[in-house]
């Protein structure tokens, strides 16, 4: 090696790259825009093999039956998981509804509650007039 080489090499070790940048590496080279020893010349990696393990860690290659883990869907499994989540989401819908109206009846049956008291008991529960100002947002208003 020339001595610039030695002063440029750095021996690092797996914990010196970011996960950001693992995942990059991995990314590109399952796009196929890099290959193993390219992306380790590229982004300075100390070992092919280092890139490699990053691959069988993050990718999405299926490394014990040799087959990618992800299968691109057909349009009739696209169109069955698309159904299912309009189902999902219409009982959701149907749920939130259930639980407004739900909501909305408690809210009547505590005004009742509170009228009943009222009458029974002769006295004034709701407050009939507006809450009064802080003493901050009346010192704002002044500044103005």
């Amino acid at each position: 090696m020339t001595e610039e080489a030695k002063r440029k090499y750095i021996k690092r070790t797996q914990k010196d790259y970011s996960m950001s940048l693992k995942l990059h590496v991995v990314q590109e080279i399952e796009r196929g825009e890099l290959g193993i020893k390219a992306a380790a010349r590229k982004y300075g990696i100390q070992s092919h093999s280092t890139v490699t393990n990053w691959l069988r860690k993050y990718g999405n290659f299926d490394w014990e039956h040799q087959t990618p883990s992800y299968m691109p869907k057909s349009k009739d499994q696209k169109i069955l998981e698309l159904e299912q989540k309009i189902k999902l989401l219409e009982k959701q819908k149907a749920f939130w509804e259930h639980q407004a109206e739900r909501a909305d009846k408690k809210a009547i049956f505590f005004d009742m509650m509170i009228d009943m008291a009222e009458k029974e008991f002769k006295i004034p529960i709701r407050k009939n007039s507006l809450p009064e100002e802080s003493n901050t947002s009346k010192q704002r208003k002044k500044k103005q």
